[in-house]
């Protein structure tokens, strides 16, 4: 089997920097479809239309989130396969995830339709906005197989070690975003509705490009016909994990939810800020979170190859290079993060500003929470104990509920710039627990040998 970055072995930083970089720039092609869209919307549709397209944040990430979280909990026994060097077992997985993620795209689709409405009403929208917002989920989540499987079949790609052809894929799927949102949305003038097609359409073209990589190209993935047919034991299997994930990615939807609802309650032009100073956040999140997703993959093909003590060693660097990092990127978010704000508006707006400089000062501060807690969540998630997610994914609840219910009250929009930071730390104490045991049991030189 061909090793297409060497986890297994060699220099740990030197494997996962050169895993992580084509991740980050993947995330960054794959964040460019809500931040392309917000910008041509914000610049040719309206401020109202911004606030539709930012307002739905949360309900995305409690139903795409949700959905994706499958996907990432799907494809670790396919890390752990070829870790072990079981080729067979790569394929039965690989196979398998892929089957189980688009029969639950196709009922996810339907439940979306069923509850985008009601959860629009239930964050409080306002009235001059929630057509235009239920507008652009109910085109936008017809995407959620094709979502799903392009995420899966990334999965499956970096489980084996490949991370730099879905860049490639990727690069071309916000190209034609970008060039779709441009004439849907400046040219045609369909707004939202016009973005919502033109991402679409650019998630159908990155769906069938990795899936063509996948069965044709990618010679460490031998999928047959056969293993493309449901087989209950393994999908089951790949449930226990990939549920545990999704829930997180749907109690913290919660809580963000919560938290639009208590924004929402400032009005349009506060909503816009924090829409417009989210978005630039995500972006400088981006070099964290490739270091997380580095660390899933370096975990569980060392976990699969018993290699414990790289395991442990791997785990301490990325915390550090991910801690780094965070330090670095929150003075840019702090120093240049207005500035990108202001490409969302076709004019300055002295409101959105004030409400965005709110929210870019308080997550500035705080970014090495949030390192920290991608870093454990997904060793963790590498090794199997995808529970460890819900357990985090409660303590983010408990945050963004307390600031938006018990705090925003009293204390107003400057609580609500701090409700990530308390959610992220909320995340972290239960996490360096849970990472602490499992380093002192489950990757102990006695559970090496038991195994």
């Amino acid at each position: 089997m061909r090793q297409k970055n060497d986890m297994l072995s060699g220099n740990v930083i030197k494997s996962i920097l050169i895993f992580a970089f084509p991740i980050m720039l993947s995330q960054l092609l794959q964040y460019n479809y809500a931040f392309v869209d917000n910008i041509i919307v914000g610049r040719y549709a309206g401020t109202n239309e911004l606030a539709a397209v930012g307002n739905v944040g949360a309900i995305n990430s409690l139903i795409i989130g949700a959905a994706l979280g499958l996907t990432s909990g799907f494809t670790i026994p396919v890390a752990h396969a070829y870790g072990a060097r079981d080729k067979r077992g790569v394929a039965t997985y690989a196979g398998s995830s892929i089957v189980v993620a688009f029969l639950l795209g196709l009922g996810i689709v339907v439940a979306a339709h069923i509850v985008s409405t009601p959860l629009l009403k239930l964050i409080g929208t306002p009235k001059e906005i929630i057509k235009l917002s239920a507008a652009y989920v109910n085109i936008l989540y017809f995407a959620v197989p094709l979502q799903m499987l392009s995420n899966n079949f990334t999965a499956i790609s970096r489980a084996v070690g490949e991370s730099r052809k879905p860049l490639y894929f990727y690069t071309v799927s916000v190209c034609v975003n970008f060039a779709l949102d441009l004439l849907f949305v400046k040219q045609f003038k369909w707004g939202v509705e016009g973005a919502a097609i033109a991402t679409l359409i650019s998630h159908a073209t990155a769906a069938l490009l990795t899936g063509i990589y996948i069965f044709r190209f990618n010679d460490s993935v031998d999928i047959k016909k056969s293993d493309l047919k449901l087989n209950k034991k393994v999908a089951l299997e790949q449930l226990k994990l990939g549920i545990p994930v999704s829930l997180q990615f749907t109690i913290t939807s919660v809580g963000s939810m919560a938290l639009q609802s208590a924004v929402n309650s400032f009005g349009a032009s506060v909503m816009a800020g924090f829409t417009a100073a989210g978005r630039v956040e995500n972006l400088t999140n981006i070099p964290i979170s490739g270091f997380g997703v580095s660390a899933q993959t370096f975990v569980g093909q060392n976990y699969g190859a018993k290699n414990f003590e790289r395991i442990k060693k791997g785990v301490r660097i990325i915390l550090i290079m991910n801690i780094l990092t965070a330090i670095i990127v929150g003075i840019i978010y702090y120093t240049a993060g207005p500035w990108a704000v202001s490409l969302f508006m076709s004019e300055e707006n002295e409101a959105i500003m004030a409400a965005a400089k709110g929210y870019i000062t308080a997550i500035s501060r705080c970014y090495i929470l949030v390192a920290i807690l991608l870093t454990l969540r997904n060793s963790l998630q590498g090794l199997g104990f995808t529970y460890a997610n819900m357990i985090a994914g409660a303590g983010e609840l408990f945050g963004r509920l307390a600031i938006a219910f018990v705090f925003t009250p009293l204390i107003g929009f400057d609580a609500v710039c701090y409700a990530a930071p308390a959610a992220w730390l909320l995340a972290d104490i239960p996490l360096a627990i849970i990472y602490a045991v499992k380093k002192r049991t489950v990757l102990s030189e006695d559970f090496s040998v038991a195994k």
